[in-house]
């Protein structure tokens, strides 16, 4: 190669460098309030890499611990970038000079590393803090001797279960041993009229007098419910709070074999880390136990704060952890109600006080006629079928009818050759979106579906039980899906979550910017007239008193009217012309009713369905999602 192409490649090279450079310059003050440095500083900013293109702290710590130490990683949530700060200045300098435009964290990313020196980095409230702990949570390191945890290891006689969580899609394979009363995974609580015959083992009778020699009196009664789990490196918990009906305060757990970091996340969204340490006894009481959830993330090693304050990575091992509880009797009192499932069970006010009748006009006013109106705006946002849902579909055998209940445009249709789709509709428009694209589809309302019982092998209801505003119409729904199924037959139901930031941003929060720009977001609540439509008018007197929803913000409350507003010359009735684009500002809006779910809420329910067994359950984008098997 010549010369002067060296010389041109070099050039370009340098340019696309200097863009880089720029561009992260630019989201570095942009985003941060943050400026550059010319010169080198312990502070760096990883300009293409973060939480958001999935990057996880240990493996930059990894990276970039060989040129000294590291202070702290900050890891934003949602971002594509984050922070280095190194103990002093030179450390940063060497890993600057070698990583920058050169090295990239595994062989399977698109490009290298793309640094450059920041004056500070940003603060931010959720960084880790070893130091902290949610109130009433208690830590005891060295609970038992090296002797004593050998003992304990060697007393189990493990089963293989396959273990799921209420706020997990996937099944876990893991070892797993249940001493006076079975842990159901699938709704984290325990049936309390039928003990099993095995009692805690007699070796964990020292419990109560070690906790008395550490001058730790909480426990009062032994416990009477134990499950042991052993984790392979990789394992972890999906973050759930231990269910406050099936057992009492405090909850204790042994951690034995090998060390790991607990994440613990309160309704905030403040996460907090706890190294259990091997041999260490973590207590969980009052707001720890009750409010706060509890998870270990899925992966092979964890980032642990070193004996000089700075942060390393720890290896896990096999661990088995020793969790001891005492069954409830009764239900909880506890003042966390949110949290609190038997709360929610006495307290009525979490949905409208409204019988049947009024359920039905709040749906008409709210959900049907709404739906008339905005079908051909709502069907042209609709094309991108959610994954899991058609991984559902997918699975369905050769020949299989699938009924889709609330079908909406059809979106989920067509997905797999050789099933038999049929599709139904409350809103006439949305059906006749489908009529024109071919599918087989009619008019009916999901509390009473015209076909015959065991007709379907397959069925889905994607963001529709939600508008039923009672318990009652939302179990009566599931029920007529679950009857139209055959023997064997599998259901797959979507409803939106109250939480909308489980684990991270959902999508429905990610379109806030979209929104803000489209002048769609509503900060103040409206008023709405008796169309639907605001205006000066309240809704009519007959109708509940519901909130109106800020969009693309965290839901507040459960039971809602969520804002949708038209394009210009848009409705159900008349596709957009171009010529009526710009004609006039006054853009009708219109409010759908909502009720949105708390975690476990669905399942609940689901739960109250005769002859249908829950096969999982999980948490999609902002939505509960469960598969349900009729028997």
């Amino acid at each position: 190669m010549s010369t002067s192409n060296l010389s041109m490649i070099g050039k370009t090279f340098k340019k696309k460098a200097e863009r880089k450079q720029t561009k992260a310059k630019n989201i570095l003050f942009r985003e941060c309030g943050i400026h550059c440095s010319c010169n080198p500083t312990r502070y760096i900013m990883v300009a293409n890499a973060g939480l958001g293109t999935g990057l996880q702290e240990e493996e930059l710590l990894e990276l970039c611990s060989t040129y000294g130490e590291i202070e702290e990683i900050v890891m934003l949530p949602g971002k594509s970038y984050c922070f280095i700060i190194f103990k002093n200045v030179q450390n940063a300098s060497e890993a600057y000079i070698a990583i920058n435009g050169k090295m990239k964290i595994t062989s399977s990313d698109s490009g290298p590393l793309n640094l450059v020196y920041a004056e500070k980095v940003p603060e931010v409230l959720h960084s880790w803090k070893y130091k902290d702990k949610p109130s009433g949570l208690i830590l005891l390191e060295d609970f038992v001797s090296n002797e004593e945890e050998k003992m304990l290891l060697e007393i189990v006689n493990y089963v293989v279960e396959m273990q799921q969580f209420v706020t997990c899609k996937t099944l876990k394979h893991r070892k797993v041993k249940h001493y006076g009363y079975e842990f159901k995974y699938d709704t984290n609580n325990v049936d309390k009229d039928s003990p099993l015959n095995e009692p805690l083992p007699s070796e964990c009778n020292f419990l109560l007098d070690r906790l008395a020699s550490r001058n730790c009196s909480i426990l009062t009664t032994f416990p009477n419910q134990l499950t042991v789990n052993q984790y392979q490196p990789g394992q972890g918990i999906p973050p759930h709070v231990d269910t406050h009906s099936a057992f009492e305060d405090p909850i204790l757990s042994l951690s034995l074999g090998s060390s790991v970091v607990m994440e613990f996340k309160n309704e905030d969204g403040l996460v907090i880390p706890i190294l259990l340490r091997q041999r260490s006894l973590l207590i969980m009481s009052q707001e720890s136990r009750y409010a706060w959830s509890h998870g270990i993330t899925p992966r092979k090693m964890d980032i642990v704060p070193s004996t000089n304050g700075n942060l390393t990575i720890q290896q896990r091992g096999q661990r088995t952890s020793f969790t001891f509880r005492v069954i409830r009797n009764g239900e909880c009192d506890c003042k966390y109600q949110k949290q609190c499932d038997s709360y929610q069970r006495k307290n009525k006010s979490m949905e409208p006080n409204i019988g049947n009748e009024l359920a039905e006009k709040l749906e008409t006013h709210h959900v049907h006629e709404v739906y008339e109106e905005i079908a051909n705006h709502f069907s042209e946002t609709r094309h991108k079928p959610w994954p899991n849902v058609v991984e559902f579909i997918q699975s369905l055998p050769f020949g299989s009818v699938l009924v889709d209940v609330g079908c909406g445009n059809g979106k989920y249709f067509g997905h797999k050759a050789g099933l038999f789709e049929i599709g139904c509709d409350r809103s006439f428009g949305l059906t006749a979106v489908c009529q024109e694209r071919g599918f087989e589809v009619f008019n009916c309302n999901c509390l009473s579906i015209p076909l015959k019982s065991g007709i379907a092998d397959g069925c889905i209801s994607i963001a529709v039980i939600h508008h039923l505003a009672t318990k009652e119409r939302r179990l009566r729904a599931i029920e007529e899906i679950i009857r139209i199924l055959q023997p064997d037959g599998k259901a797959l139901i979507y409803v939106w979550a109250k939480d909308q930031e489980r684990h991270k941003k959902s999508s429905y929060l990610k379109q806030d910017r979209k929104n803000r720009k489209d002048g769609n977001s509503e900060s103040k609540p409206k008023k709405v007239s008796n169309d639907g439509v605001a205006g000066e008018n309240m809704v009519s007197s007959v109708l509940p008193s519901l909130p109106v929803h800020t969009n693309r913000t965290q839901f507040q409350h459960h039971d809602l009217l969520v804002p949708w507003k038209l394009k210009p010359g848009q409705n159900s009735k008349s596709e957009t012309k171009p010529d009526e684009q710009n004609t006039s500002d006054l853009v009708p809006t219109f409010y759908r009713y909502y009720h949105v779910f708390e975690e476990g809420e669905l399942e609940q329910l689901c739960g109250m369905v005769k002859g249908a067994k829950i096969v999982s359950s999980y948490y999609d984008q902002g939505n509960w999602c469960i598969i349900l098997q009729k028997s």
